[in-house]
């Protein structure tokens, strides 16, 4: 019975598993998501925006939430069986696991803004992430420690749509706290136990300063800062008795009274010296103090409004913080001063990066024309660079370095060159743009060569240099940088020797000035032939390059066709002049383009036979033909000439019957007689005799009377036209044709117009009459 009873427990058992292998599974397994979800090309459209779906498996199984079943944060699809499951699912609650953070972020600024509809308020995704949230120590994760500035700085740097768009009452807030003491202790010093945003603001809970509630309210301050600054109250012990930090705190400032919440600095008490020991008006601030040094008058007053003005004035920086060398011993510590002040004692990059520039390796050497910083910077007015009255205040700049940098000045004249750079750049498109159009983000000396690490272009170094000029160009210009990278161009995609040509070999490098001048266009073309000697010349025989080199502004030149910054070759598919896109290339100009229009080729010479042998031979068959023609023609030329002379006695008739005519003409009152030599213009005879006839009658004897006339000659007419109607008659006899016209005739014909190339001839007639309107050469 006991073994019976085994073997049906065991049965059972069996049963089961098959039952329960069979069946669908219970728990939904993250493997079915990611057979879709796993694809990168998978997306959906969302408020008529395509989204990836993409989900990074390695990503998600290196994040905290690894073991979490997709349906845990889906809720939605929770038991879906049916695949591809429904759209439209709710968003992700975070808040179902995390219930403190997420009651914190709903009462905070970015949870109240959120509910509001603010499209910029942030979500937890925002900060945490999608499906690859870290956990805070893990070095990459963005909320860890070391990276939050960068974090809360997505949305609250200058210029940035929140800045812009929602009232903040602090500004520069991430660059003021990069520049400040916890921001160098944390960028420079990699202190992990330095403030960053949470640890003033917290994470979640976010209010605003106005808040009771919130930790950097006026009476919570003092609390959040002594969570680092423990002993604050020693600290301060100059300047704040420290009992009142316990007793009466709300009689002394809170901390950001002194201490600007993201602009913290050292704060100094130089040997108890303070400023307004040295600039009373017995000492430093009396006008009349100088002292004599090398044989000068140097004057050491100081003007106390203009320091307290100057950004060192500001940020009260002490004048023994500058002048470390006094000895508050003395009765005037200020005459153990020795040594000239270091401003790389604040100013270290600065000092480091002008010491290895032209600047400071001549002044090194001693050079007296070389800058330091005080002919930059005013010894005790120095002004940052964002006020307006400051000299490196960017519109304020180009006239700075002009002081030695224009035409005839210590810097201009060791410049190898004719231009006057710092006048060049003023007609430039960045010096108009910054002096007419008053753009402070136009490009102006320091945007190209740095404020203090100037080197000349031939130091690979230098911000100028070949190699980093498209970098230098593309902080402002990052786009045309980014074309340029793809083109035949840039460095590595092309296999030359030769040196390739970078932005100022097209812009040039002070004078650059708009691309649609005709100068510029005109200009490009010449600076593409520099390289491409033999496709400047083919182009120049060339209907555009020809129309182009008369001036033409509207004929294709080269980036007309080849482009500016993209420039590929012809068999690049992205080529402006691939197969795919030539057609539309030639249609910018030529409408109607097609493809047999767009065969033509632009660079063929008939001066190359391998490459273009029918054009090779056209051309010299062609031009063997046009020599012979002209040869031949030059030959008969030639050949008449030597024959009319020979038979000028035969000739020399016709001239004398013309004037003979002309004579009889005039003899029966003719009108407007002319007689005209046409051998020179005319095939067919060599004198032309005109003359008009009152009316029809008139005109019939006229006709009548040059006939009779040159019978006198011994010469009888080949033909007469005309004589029976009466309006007009012609006779020929071959080298002389006599026309007599009706006045409406003659002016209808005007034949004086048609053969004006024919020389008048002087004939002789009575005295009795000079007609006006005649040929005005009667003797």
């Amino acid at each position: 019975m006991t073994g019976l009873g085994g073997a049906r427990v065991l049965l059972l058992a069996v049963a089961a598993v098959c039952v329960l292998a069979a069946a669908p599974a219970l728990a939904q397994d993250n493997a079915e998501c990611l057979e879709c979800h796993n694809d990168r090309e998978f997306t959906a459209t969302r408020e008529g925006k395509t989204v990836s779906m993409f989900v990074d498996e390695a990503r998600l199984k290196a994040s905290v939430h690894a073991r979490q079943r997709c349906v845990d944060c889906h809720g939605d699809l929770d038991g879906v069986k049916k695949y591809p499951h429904k759209t439209g699912l709710s968003p992700v609650n975070c808040g179902d696991c995390h219930d403190k953070e997420g009651e914190a972020h709903g009462k905070s600024l970015h949870g109240q803004a959120l509910k509001k509809g603010d499209e910029m308020a942030p979500t937890c995704s925002d900060c945490h992430g999608h499906h690859d949230v870290l956990k805070p120590e893990d070095p990459a994760a963005p909320t860890n420690h070391m990276r939050i500035p960068q974090l809360c700085g997505t949305c609250h740097h200058e210029g940035s749509p929140v800045s812009r768009t929602h009232e903040i009452p602090q500004d520069r807030i991430l660059e003021n706290y990069s520049e400040g003491m916890h921001g160098e202790g944390l960028f420079k010093k990699g202190l992990a136990v330095t403030a960053v945003c949470t640890s003033c603001h917290t994470s979640h809970d976010i209010l605003p300063h106005t808040d009771p509630r919130s930790s950097i309210h006026h009476e919570n301050v003092a609390k959040v800062c002594t969570q680092c600054h423990v002993q604050i109250e020693l600290v301060h012990r100059k300047v704040i008795e420290g009992k009142l930090w316990e007793e009466e705190p709300h009689k002394i400032p809170a901390c950001v009274d002194c201490h600007q919440p993201h602009k913290v600095r050292r704060v100094f008490y130089p040997g108890n010296i303070a400023n307004k020991d040295c600039l009373t008006s017995e000492c430093h601030g009396k006008p009349e103090l100088a002292m004599q040094r090398d044989g000068k008058t140097v004057s050491l007053f100081v003007d106390e409004a203009a320091y307290a003005a100057s950004t060192h004035g500001e940020r009260t920086v002490g004048c023994a913080q500058c002048h470390a060398d006094v000895d508050p011993s003395h009765k005037r510590p200020c005459e153990t001063v020795k040594k000239r002040v270091d401003c790389s004692a604040c100013h270290a990059d600065q000092v480091t990066q002008y010491q290895s520039s032209v600047h400071g390796t001549l002044h090194a050497k001693g050079d007296p024309d070389a800058p330091e910083c005080l002919d930059c910077h005013d010894k005790h007015a120095t002004k940052s660079k964002r006020r307006h009255d400051s000299p490196t205040f960017p519109r304020n700049v180009p006239a700075l370095c002009a002081r030695c940098h224009q035409e005839g000045q210590r810097a201009a004249v060791r410049i190898k060159g004719d231009l006057d750079i710092p006048g060049a750049y003023y007609e430039s498109i960045h010096g108009t743009a910054l002096t007419e159009s008053g753009l402070l983000v136009t490009a102006t000396c320091i945007s190209c060569h740095t404020a203090h690490s100037e080197l000349p272009p031939s130091d690979p170094n230098s911000t100028v240099h070949p190699s980093r000029l498209a970098d230098t160009c593309g902080a402002c210009h990052h786009g045309v940088e980014q074309t340029l990278m793809t083109s035949v161009h840039w460095p590595g995609n092309a296999k030359t020797d030769r040196p390739l040509p970078t932005c100022n070999d097209c812009h040039s490098s002070h004078e650059i000035s708009r691309t649609d001048r005709s100068d510029f266009m005109t200009r490009i073309v010449n600076q593409c032939g520099r390289c491409h000697e033999e496709q400047s010349e083919t182009f120049f025989d060339t209907f555009h390059g020809k129309v182009s080199r008369l001036g033409s502004e509207r004929a294709a030149k080269c980036h007309d066709c080849h482009g500016t910054h993209g420039i590929l070759p012809p068999w690049d598919p992205k080529s402006t002049l691939s197969r795919e896109n030539v057609v539309e290339t030639c249609a910018k100009c030529h409408s109607g383009s097609h493809r047999r229009f767009a065969g033509y080729l632009t660079h063929a010479t008939h001066h190359d036979r391998h490459t273009y042998p029918w054009l090779f031979w056209s051309f010299w068959v062609m031009t063997g033909l046009l020599i012979g023609t002209l040869s031949f023609g030059l030959l008969h030329t030639v050949a008449w000439l030597i024959r009319l002379w020979l038979t000028r006695d035969e000739w020399r008739p016709h001239r004398a019957a013309a004037i003979a005519a002309a004579r009889a003409l005039d003899g029966l009152k003719g009108e407007d007689v002319v007689v005209l030599d046409v051998s020179e213009v005319s095939p067919i005879t060599e004198f032309f005799v005109l003359a008009t006839g009152d009316n029809a009658r008139h005109v019939k004897a006229l006709a009548e009377e040059a006939i009779r006339a040159i019978r006198e000659e011994g010469a009888s007419p080949d033909s007469r036209e005309g004589l029976e109607q009466g309006a007009w008659a012609v006779v020929d006899y071959g080298p002389l044709m006599i026309h007599v016209f009706g006045r409406e005739q003659r002016a209808f014909y005007d034949l004086e117009m048609l053969w004006g190339d024919g020389a008048k001839v002087r004939w002789k007639a009575p005295v009795r009459r000079a007609k006006a309107g005649g040929d005005g050469a009667k003797a």
